[in-house]
Parts: structure tokens; C-alpha cells; sequence
């Protein structure tokens, strides 16, 4: 017999098997792994089938959102012409349903309690697409045939009333015939300021609430007949309706604004989702890597057995491969569990009733990202399985799954190239676009090369710091952060990333909170009067301070419309400006405006002078001042000209200057300011502020005000402001949940992380023992360590999450970014302590392990 016997080959179908029979002894861990994947797939299958569902629900209810076909608004009265083309619109077999809108005071008879609320005064025939659902159900039928109204069941507790008593609305008096349930197109949250009150529009001129001055819209809703499409009619006659001053709007368009809304917001909460996913997938890559290191001697041993390298990764490809299947079958499972609970969490914010159903698609894509995910994350350590030679069965001492440096390693810079790759890819699919997703991916992977230079700079710093005269414990935890197979890498980049995605949620909550709060105490005042006409004003101001109150302001409402634009007719620089992509709306939309000599706190002059000191308007014009956003989108600066339609009369004025307006306090701001020689006497009506102590005063303030002028609407200004911040907390409740769901998602990956180093420590441990270290020597040294690595990772996670909510906040919210400082550091702590914990509990192995055993274990 000549020659060496051939070396032994392994069958590859064996390799599923053997995959599932090695899987077996460490599955436990493999489940921790697991997690990570499972709660990044629920997040994204939650969000992906909750988007869907909902989009769906305003595609089925579009009619119903805007409550018909099409839709024609105005501010004003319809004019006889309009009012012509409305019915003939109806002879050409179109049916017609009317909404009046407006704000006014109501009063019980009984008592005298008084309310804001929002007058909806609609025709026999509204709605003309789903139904008005009342509490008792024949109450809507009611008002069609008497003098009844339906109510929020919200008035009938702020009232201190009930169903059968005597409402008063103006100087009309009305039955409170019962309570609405639903009603087609309405969030439930829109109640919440101004209770709904309906009535039939055929009594709302006994009210006589409708007079000069009314803050009233006035909507027509069109139902068109078989055969014509709502879009093409909108389209022919949208420049016959704009000359009177109609507004067109059909119901794919409203479908579209809301679908818009909600593919940007789950966009959003998408990418918060993908991030934590990938948060995940480094969990993977660290558990797969400390997986692998305990395996070292099993792959040697398959190696003798006559199996490639290329079999062997196999073997544990499928292993990884599995345990993203599980993880992600768990997380869709957890997701679609999300799903069902979220209709009823956020019903009161929606327009449209939300019928849940199975997403097949959000459901798969969630499986496949989450697979992938895992898989190709767990394919970073697992490529290092073919350099494990089968001498490793006798050096078990030497490490060879790593012979080269990655960077020299083909398959090891195709695997980083196909993971880089792939969150390209799936960056762009959330973002929605190319650009935003290459600029996504990009600020991914700023934020783990910073987390790496922040590791890699913690290294050489601990090394070049080490004093002789530091504690034992001290010197022992700060050099395991640079000895062989440490793990400061890991960690800081498995805990940074982690505390950089709460940050940057938290900030980014604070952020918009306080953006969007109100400023109640800047005004001075409590209370709000509005609608006040010119021969009110005085009396006004009598019963505020005859009844010992304090009357804070009396501001002066002109309304007018805007004419010329620098000398060119309005419709002709709108279309100039639209071509710039500036907004159209300060062009058409109707001016309330004001006229002072003086600035008040809520502005700052930012270009051109004050009335006092500005120069001199040319003959037969009058100075204004503008706000900055309005002067930016009518393309205008000071020294320009604007020609006003005051009520009829035309009104040519110079700005003298742009503020910045702070419209967030709550207190009477203007777009446009007039020096008070322009149109004082114009028509007008004021708003009056004052200051009232107790919440009874202020319900006998409001009583005799309606009592005496019931055209008056007033506002109880810390009512809303705590019904706002209600809203808000809802929203901040949500981020805050994200923020937490983020945190737990950093948990398992950050157990990964130092598991990874398990053996490591374990020798190290044995061997502080048989020198003479104690428990308690031996704590306090792990302690020094994670203290050490969990205060830099924090600390760069929280530093490049306030740059992270600075970008979000400035350029996709386009909000001022505000700095909440003690939060930031208290998240910091927070994970400071996790870290320690942590570290602490998954190397409490070190304690129990005797030198004997440990030696045992080769």
C-alpha cells in the first residue's frame, strides 16, 4: 500500500442535524440573543400593520372624513352668486348638505352655567355619507323638526346639566335632546376645547350670533351623482369657484393629507424601529462571538472529522440563521399583539374608526428584516470559524479564529460590505427616499465610529494614566479595559448606541413639548373675551372692573385681506411666489390685524425701526410691521409696499418692519401691525383680557357677560391650557414609551457584550483567587471596570444624542432644539448603573468557580 490514506469527508447532509444537536446545549443563551431580534421585528411589524390598517380605514372612510365628495368652504357668507351656483349645482342632480361652524358661549336656563363650545348649525340633509351615532339614538332625528341641539356628553358634566334641559345659544333657547357618540370625520380630541353642540341651520338666525365680525366657516358638501368623478369637476371648476371665493376640496385629497401624515409618522417611528433592530443585530454579532470562542474546540474536533471550513460555517450559519427565524416569529407574533391593543390606546387622536386586521406584508417584512438582520450580523464572527485549525484540539490555549486582520480577510470585507449594504437599503425604504436614507445610514454609522474612537481613545488613555499608587482594585479594573480580548470595544459601542437612541428621544420629547406648550401666564391674564363689538368695548371694561377685577387688555381685531403685493395684484404674485415653493395661503387667507404704538412682550423687532423712530410713510400711506414668516413667504422686505381690502375700503402701506413673533403665549398676536392713525376707524371688534381670581368668579364673569351680550365668547384660559397639556402628555407619553422600549432593547445586547468575554474572566478570576483575592476584592474590581466603561459609553451616547435631537429637531421638525440638561445626565446614571448591574450579575460566575474546576475546564 503506497501513498498517505485519503483524510475523511464529512457528509453534507448531516450538517442540518448536527446544526440543531449543537444548538441544543446552548440554547439558553442563543434565547437571550434571540430577544434582541424579537422586540427590534415587534416594533417594526406593530408600526408597519398599524399604518396599514389605518391607511386603509381613511381610504374606505375618505368620503366620510370630509363628509362628502367634495367640499366647498369660505370664511365668509356665501355671496347670491355663490349661493346661485350651489343650487344649480343641486338641479344637476348633485345632493347638497350645509355645515355652519363657529365658536360661541351656551348657558344653561336652569342655572346659569356658562361654556365655550363649537356651534355646528348643519342642513336636513348632513351627513350625506355615514351616520351621527346619539345617545338616545332618535336625538339627531330631533333637531331636524324642533328646537333641540345634541351635545359632547363632555358639557353635560361642565355644565352641571342633563339631557331635557334648556339650552341658550345667543338669544335662542334650544332643547338638549341628547348626547353624541360619533360622528363621521371627527377626532375625539377636538371636543376637548370646545365641546360640539349641533343644530339645525334653519334656527341659527333666531341665535343672531351670525353678525359683523363672526369667526364663522361656512362649508358646502357636494355628493356627486353616477358617473361623475369628484376629482375631474374639482379640477374644471376650481377657477370658476376661486372668483367666488369658494374653496374646493375633494375627498382624495383629504385621503391624501391624512395618508401623507401617517406614512411621515410611521416613517419616523419606522426608523426609530430599524435603529433599535440594529441595536439588536450588534447584540447578535457579541453573542455569536462569545458562542463561537466556547465552540473552539468542538469546530477542531469537526475538523479532524474530516469537515471543510466551508462546512463548518455551514453548521453555525444555520444555527444563526435559526435563531433569527425564532426571534423574529416571536417578534411578529409580539408585533401583531401591539397592533391589536394600539386602536384603543390612540382612538381619541383619530379621525376615522380603525378596523384591525392581519398586515401579511408588514408581517413578512418584519420576518425578512429581522432574519437578515441576524443572519448577517451573526456572519461577522462566524466567518472567523474557518481559520479554527483541527490542532486546536490539543492547543486549547490559543485562540485561531482570528489569524489576520479582518481588512485582509476577503470574506470578512464581503460580509462588511453586504451588512453596510443592507442598512442602505433598509434606511432608504424607511426614510422614503434616496437621499434621506444614504443620510440616515451615514449618521448610523458616525454615531459607531465615534462610539469606537470613544473605546479605542478610553484605551490609551487608561493605559497611559495607570499610577502605581492607585487602590489595587482600582489599578486591576482599569487595566482589564486594554488587556487581551477585552471588551471595552463591545461594550462602549453596545451601551453608547443604546443610550444615544434614548437620549435622542427624550431630548427629542422635551424638544417638541416644549415647542408646542403654552405660555398661560404671559398674557397676565385669565380670561378671554372675543367677539366684543365696538359698542361693547365700554361696557366691557366697566363690568371687569366694577366686579373688582383687573382688565389686563383691550385689543382692537380690524379684518382686511391683502390686494397688492409690491404694487403687482395678489393672484399674480401668488403665482410668482408658489413658483419659488413658497406657501400660498398668505396670499388669500383672511387678516385679522391690529394697530398699536407699541411693541408687547411676545415680540422681538428683528429688521426696520419702530412706528416712533421709522421714517416718515410716503404721502397717502400708512406703516406697518410684519411678521418674519409672513414677509418670507410674500417674497417682501422693509420698505416695500402692501395694499390692504379693509372691509371695502383699499389701504396702501410701507413696511417699516419684521418681528419675530412668539405665538406659543397665549395672548392677542398679529401677523400685522398698523400704526394707529391707518384704521382706527375702521370697522372693528376687540378682544379683552382679565385677570379674575377663582373658578367661581370667573363663572360669574362669564354668566353676566353672556347674560347681557350673548354674541360674546369668552375663553377660561387655564381650562385650556390644562386641556392641552392633557394632549400633550398623551403624545409625550408615547415618546416616553419609545425611549423605554429602547432601554430594554439595550439590555439583552449589552448582556451579549460582556458574556462575550466569559472565559476570559472566568481564568482571570480563578487566578485572583489562587493569589490570595477575596469576594469582595474581586467585586469591587468588576465594579471599577463596568463603572469605568459604563461612564464613557453613557456619556458619548449622551453626547451624540443631544446632536442627534438638535438634527432632528432642526431639520425635520424645523423647531428650535431645547436642552434639557438633568434629564440628559439622568439618563446617563441611569445606564451607568445598568451597566454595573449587569456586569456584576452575568460574572457572577466568577464567585462560585474554584480553582479546580476552572483548571478542569482547560
Amino acid at each position: 500500500m503506497s501513498g498517505s490514506a485519503p483524510a475523511p469527508r464529512f457528509p453534507w447532509r448531516r450538517l442540518p442535524a448536527l446544526a440543531w444537536k449543537e444548538s441544543r446545549t446552548a440554547r439558553k443563551r442563543l434565547l437571550l440573543y434571540m430577544s434582541s431580534i424579537a422586540l427590534g421585528v415587534a416594533a417594526l411589524v406593530a408600526i408597519d400593520s398599524f399604518a396599514d390598517n389605518l391607511t386603509r380605514s381613511v381610504r374606505e372612510q375618505s368620503r366620510s372624513l370630509l363628509g362628502g365628495d367634495a367640499s366647498l368652504t369660505t370664511r365668509a357668507e356665501m355671496s347670491p352668486a355663490a349661493d346661485s351656483l350651489v343650487d344649480s349645482l343641486r338641479r344637476s342632480g348633485m345632493t347638497i348638505a350645509r355645515v355652519t361652524q363657529f365658536p360661541s358661549m351656551a348657558a344653561i336656563t336652569s342655572n346659569g352655567n356658562t361654556r365655550l363650545i363649537q356651534v355646528r348649525g348643519v342642513s336636513n340633509t348632513y351627513p350625506l355619507y355615514g351616520d351621527v351615532i346619539t345617545e338616545p339614538a332618535t336625538a339627531f332625528a330631533r333637531i331636524r323638526r324642533e328646537h333641540a341641539v345634541v351635545v359632547d356628553p363632555g358639557l353635560l358634566i361642565s355644565l352641571n346639566t342633563q339631557v331635557g334641559d334648556s339650552l341658550s345659544l345667543g338669544y335662542a333657547t334650544f332643547v338638549i335632546a341628547g348626547t353624541l357618540k360619533q360622528v363621521p370625520g371627527d377626532a375625539g380630541f377636538i371636543s376637548v376645547v370646545g365641546p360640539r353642540v349641533f343644530v339645525s341651520d334653519q334656527w341659527l338666525d333666531e341665535t343672531r350670533l351670525l353678525a359683523f365680525g363672526s369667526r364663522a366657516s361656512y362649508e358646502t358638501l357636494l355628493k356627486m351623482p353616477p358617473g361623475v368623478q369628484a376629482t375631474t369637476w374639482a379640477a374644471r371648476s376650481k377657477p370658476a369657484l376661486e372668483k367666488l371665493k369658494l374653496r374646493v376640496r375633494t375627498a382624495a385629497q383629504s385621503e391624501a393629507n391624512v395618508t401623507e401624515a401617517i406614512d411621515t409618522l410611521g416613517s419616523f417611528l419606522g426608523l426609530v424601529g430599524l435603529v433599535a433592530l440594529l441595536l439588536g443585530g450588534i447584540g447578535v454579532a457579541s453573542g455569536v462571538h462569545a458562542f463561537i470562542r466556547r465552540k473552539q474546540e468542538t469546530i477542531a474536533v469537526l475538523r479532524c472529522l474530516g469537515a471543510t471550513s466551508g462546512q463548518v460555517l455551514v453548521v453555525y450559519g444555520l444555527q444563526a440563521a435559526l435563531m433569527g427565524l425564532a426571534g423574529a416569529s416571536v417578534g411578529a407574533v409580539l408585533g401583531v399583539a401591539i397592533q391589536l391593543a394600539l386602536p384603543g390606546l390612540v382612538r381619541e387622536l383619530l379621525p376615522v374608526d380603525v378596523s384591525v386586521s392581519l398586515s401579511p406584508v408588514a408581517i413578512l417584512s418584519g420576518l425578512g428584516v429581522g432574519v437578515w438582520v441576524a443572519l448577517s450580523f451573526a456572519l461577522r464572527p462566524l466567518v472567523g470559524v474557518r481559520n479554527v485549525s483541527p490542532l486546536q484540539v490539543l492547543r486549547t490555549e490559543v485562540d485561531d479564529s482570528a489569524t489576520q486582520p479582518w481588512y485582509r480577510d476577503w470574506m470578512n470585507l464581503l460580509v462588511t460590505f453586504g451588512i453596510v449594504a443592507s442598512v442602505v437599503v433598509l434606511a432608504i425604504a424607511r426614510a422614503g427616499g434616496v437621499k434621506e436614507g444614504f443620510a440616515i445610514s451615514g449618521a448610523i454609522a458616525g454615531v459607531l465610529l465615534l462610539l469606537l474612537a470613544s473605546a479605542s481613545l478610553l484605551m490609551w488613555v487608561a493605559r497611559k494614566a495607570m499610577r502605581a499608587g492607585w487602590p489595587y482594585v482600582l489599578r486591576q479594573g482599569v487595566a482589564n479595559l486594554y488587556r487581551p480580548a477585552n471588551q471595552t470595544r463591545s461594550v462602549v459601542l453596545s451601551l453608547g448606541f443604546g443610550a444615544f437612541l434614548v437620549s435622542t428621544l427624550y431630548l427629542l420629547q422635551t424638544t417638541l413639548l416644549t415647542r408646542f406648550s403654552v405660555d398661560a401666564a404671559a398674557s397676565g391674564g385669565n380670561v378671554l373675551f372675543y367677539d366684543v363689538q365696538d359698542d361693547q368695548g365700554a361696557w366691557m371694561d366697566t363690568i371687569i372692573t366694577t366686579s373688582g377685577h383687573k382688565l389686563v387688555q383691550r385689543v382692537p381685531i380690524v379684518t382686511m385681506r391683502l390686494s397688492e403685493v409690491k404694487g403687482v395684484p395678489v393672484k399674480v404674485a401668488q403665482v410668482a411666489a408658489e413658483k419659488r415653493k413658497k406657501a400660498p395661503w398668505p396670499y388669500t387667507r383672511e387678516y385679522r390685524s391690529t394697530y398699536r404704538d407699541t411693541l408687547v412682550k411676545s415680540e422681538t423687532l428683528i429688521a426696520g425701526k419702530w412706528f416712533d423712530t421709522a421714517p416718515a410713510a410716503p404721502e397717502g400711506m400708512s406703516r406697518v410691521s410684519i411678521d418674519e414668516s409672513i414677509a418670507d413667504d410674500l417674497l417682501v422686505k422693509v420698505g416695500d409696499e402692501l395694499t390692504w381690502n379693509v372691509q371695502g375700503a383699499m389701504v396702501k402701506t410701507v413696511i417699516a418692519s419684521t418681528r419675530k413673533v412668539n405665538f406659543a403665549r397665549f395672548e392677542p398676536n398679529f401677523f400685522v401691525v398698523f400704526e394707529p392713525k391707518a384704521i382706527a376707524d375702521a370697522p372693528k371688534q376687540f378682544a379683552v383680557i382679565a385677570n379674575v381670581t377663582g373658578d367661581s368668579a370667573v363663572a360669574a364673569l362669564q354668566r353676566d357677560v353672556v347674560k347681557r351680550y350673548p354674541n360674546i365668547s369668552s375663553l377660561d384660559i387655564s381650562l385650556i391650557t390644562r386641556t392641552i397639556t392633557n394632549i400633550l402628555d398623551k403624545v409625550s407619553n408615547a415618546i416616553r414609551f419609545m425611549a423605554v422600549f429602547a432601554l430594554i432593547m439595550g439590555v439583552p445586547v449589552l448582556i451579549s457584550a460582556v458574556a462575550a468575554t466569559r472565559r476570559e474572566r472566568l481564568r482571570e478570576g480563578v487566578l485572583l483567587k489562587v493569589l490570595g483575592a477575596t469576594r469582595a476584592q474581586i467585586g469591587r474590581i468588576m465594579v471599577s471596570e463596568y463603572a469605568v466603561l459604563g461612564l464613557l459609553g453613557a456619556l458619548a451616547g449622551m453626547l451624540l444624542g443631544i446632536g442627534g435631537a438638535w438634527g432632528l429637531a432642526r431639520f425635520l421638525f424645523k423647531v428650535p432644539f431645547v436642552m434639557a440638561w438633568l434629564p440628559a445626565f439622568g439618563i446617563a446614571g441611569l445606564l451607568l448603573g445598568i451597566t454595573i448591574l449587569v456586569g456584576v450579575l452575568t460574572g457572577r460566575e466568577v464567585f462560585r468557580e474554584t480553582p479546580m474546576a476552572a483548571l478542569r475546564e482547560g
